[in-house]
């Protein structure tokens, strides 16, 4: 496809003229889970100390109070609502991948229109429509550029999905052709986030203010405010800026009959998507080794070259960096069988027990495995060698999280902040989506007292 197809104006037709009924009951069902598995995050999300300082900067600057805080007490506008959403659903990393290309959709993309949804009388089909466009156009726009986009520094979250929330926004907000083709583009052009942010409260940010970046663009567009028709494919449009790859027909291909949103994947762990393979494995040392574990002499991982160039923190600070240690997290899995977010807190990373195990693992690159793989070698005291391999990750798409698992995730983290039965209540909620006759009534369920 050259660079001359009209990649903007054809993606904005289909995202309008899309009927609910277009998309198979597989991509909704799996759109359902991609909704519950986000407002189980955001909720877990929500008492992080970096949704607080979020919060303590925005009142300053927010207007009338239309749209809920999920798992807070706060009231925001919507687009402010829509960014500290976002930021609460990825701080604790635990949010959904695609894994071809590393994007978390659902953080802009659902952050943005459940915020939008309050006081629109938005019905659950309608929202669940909405969200799985916005999905198939970020997945689609990151298929395009992935990997030397993503290679380059940008955090692709960010970057592609501003465009997810700007058409998913678009569709409640009922855009013409015309008015989605300018969503577009004023969504390409707040494209940002760079990857040196991971491990600070800015890698949240960027999923945050693309959903709040991607509303305003629908909003702008709307009112007439227009942009160029050819952001994503000009010249000096999003895809030549940003990337050396330009593959337009994994944006226009198949568009509506193969579906980027059926092949979402949910996080067993709150951490980076390439360390799941290490923490799987030394999950299942640690049930093989129980009190031997005391005894490791050393820990060998042998990993895909991308878990060192986004993982490779050897000396974690702070819970956030520790997301981004695959030493660490190996450490923490081996002592105390854990992935979840209270394995990745600054007790956690400060730890002397899990310090000294830390520096005992080591981990060599390998490009003849998969992203999805690992292989450990643990040496003890004695010099006893035993080793495993485990050929994909639990969550990955060849192991998927059941409905099942994304109900316990869910339980876990949201019981601590909202309690326990308001979360049986949200969590009904969310698997009831597309029969509920207003979403907004389900982020009412979500609050918190002041």
């Amino acid at each position: 496809m050259t660079e001359t197809a009209a990649v903007t104006k054809t993606l904005a037709q289909w995202a309008v003229g899309l009927k609910g009924s277009d998309i198979p009951e597989a991509v909704r069902a799996e759109g359902v889970r991609t909704f519950v598995n986000w407002l189980g995050c955001a909720v877990g999300g929500a008492s992080h100390e970096t949704v607080d300082r979020a919060l303590d900067a925005v009142r300053l600057f927010t207007g009338p109070a239309r749209a809920q805080v999920i798992g807070r007490a706060d009231r925001l506008d919507e687009l402010h609502a829509a960014l500290v959403n976002g930021i609460s659903s990825h701080v604790l990393d635990y949010d959904d991948t695609h894994l071809k290309t590393i994007i978390h959709p659902a953080g802009p993309v659902a952050s943005a229109i459940l915020a939008v949804s309050e006081g629109r009388g938005i019905s659950g089909a309608d929202f669940l429509t909405a969200l799985i466009v916005g999905v198939e156009v970020e997945c689609r726009i990151g298929n395009s550029v992935y990997p030397d986009h993503y290679d380059r520094g940008w955090h692709i979250t960010g970057t592609a999905g501003v465009f997810g929330a700007a058409a998913a926004t678009g569709r409640l907000l009922g855009l013409t052709e015309q008015q989605m083709t300018w969503a577009l583009g004023i969504a390409a052009t707040q494209s940002s986030g760079f990857r040196e942010m991971f491990g600070t409260m800015c890698k949240s940010f960027h999923p945050g203010r693309a959903a709040q970046n991607g509303a305003m663009a629908a909003f702008l567009a709307k009112a007439g405010f227009d942009s160029s028709e050819r952001a994503i494919e000009a010249p000096r449009g999003f895809a030549n800026v940003m990337s050396t790859k330009q593959d337009y027909t994994e944006i226009l291909g198949e568009l509506g009959t193969r579906w980027e949103a059926a092949l979402n994947s949910y996080k067993p762990f709150a951490c980076g998507i390439v360390i799941h393979p290490a923490i799987d494995g030394c999950q299942q040392l640690r049930e093989q080794l129980g009190d031997r574990v005391e005894a490791i002499a050393k820990v060998e991982l042998t990993t895909h070259p991308l878990v060192l160039e986004l993982t490779g923190k050897k000396t974690p600070k702070t819970g956030l960096e520790g997301k981004f240690s695959v030493y660490h997290a190996a450490a923490m899995a081996l002592l105390h069988g854990d992935g979840s977010p209270t394995a990745f807190t600054d007790e956690a990373v400060r730890d002397p027990k899990v310090i000294a195990l830390r520096d005992r693992v080591s981990a060599t690159a390998d490009t003849g495995i998969h992203e999805d793989a690992v292989k450990i070698a643990v040496t003890f005291n004695d010099g006893e060698r035993i080793t495993l391999d485990v050929a994909h990750a639990v969550g990955s798409l060849e192991k998927p999280l059941s409905n099942a698992a994304i109900n316990e995730k869910f339980v876990r983290q949201s019981i601590p902040v909202i309690g326990e039965a308001a979360t049986q209540r949200l969590l009904d909620a969310g698997w009831a989506l597309e029969t509920a006759s207003d979403v907004g009534a389900i982020t009412a369920m979500s609050a918190v007292s002041a």
